[in-house]
C-alpha cells in the first residue's frame, strides 16, 4: 500500500512575497502621506521659514515612522483592523455580565 503524502513538498517562496512594504524603513504609505503634506507646506507658504519647518516636521516624523516599523511593519493596518472592530468585540469578560 503507498501513502500518497508521505513525501514533504519543498515550495520556495521569494523574500519579496512576504516581507512587508515599507520605504526608507518605515511603512509606505505614512512615509508618501508625510512627503505630500511637507511638500504642500513648503511650497504653498514660500518662505524659508516654512521650508525649515517642513523639512523638519518631514525628518522628525520619518524617523518615528522608522521606529515604528523596527516594532512592528504592519502596526498601521493592525492598528486600523483593531479601531474597526471596536464595535464587535466590547472589553467584557461575558456576555451575560452586568454594565
Amino acid at each position: 500500500m503507498t501513502e500518497i503524502g508521505s513525501r514533504l513538498q519543498r515550495v520556495r517562496i521569494h523574500r519579496a512575497l512576504s516581507r512587508p512594504n515599507l520605504l526608507l524603513g518605515a511603512d509606505r504609505e505614512l512615509v508618501l502621506a508625510t512627503g505630500l503634506a511637507s511638500i504642500i507646506l513648503i511650497f504653498v507658504v514660500l518662505t524659508p521659514t516654512s521650508a525649515v519647518v517642513g523639512i523638519t516636521i518631514w525628518i522628525v516624523i520619518v524617523g518615528l515612522l522608522r521606529m515604528m516599523g523596527n516594532a512592528d511593519p504592519l502596526m498601521r493596518r493592525v492598528y486600523l483592523r483593531h479601531i474597526r472592530y471596536r464595535p464587535f468585540y466590547r472589553p467584557t469578560a461575558s456576555p451575560w455580565r452586568k454594565y
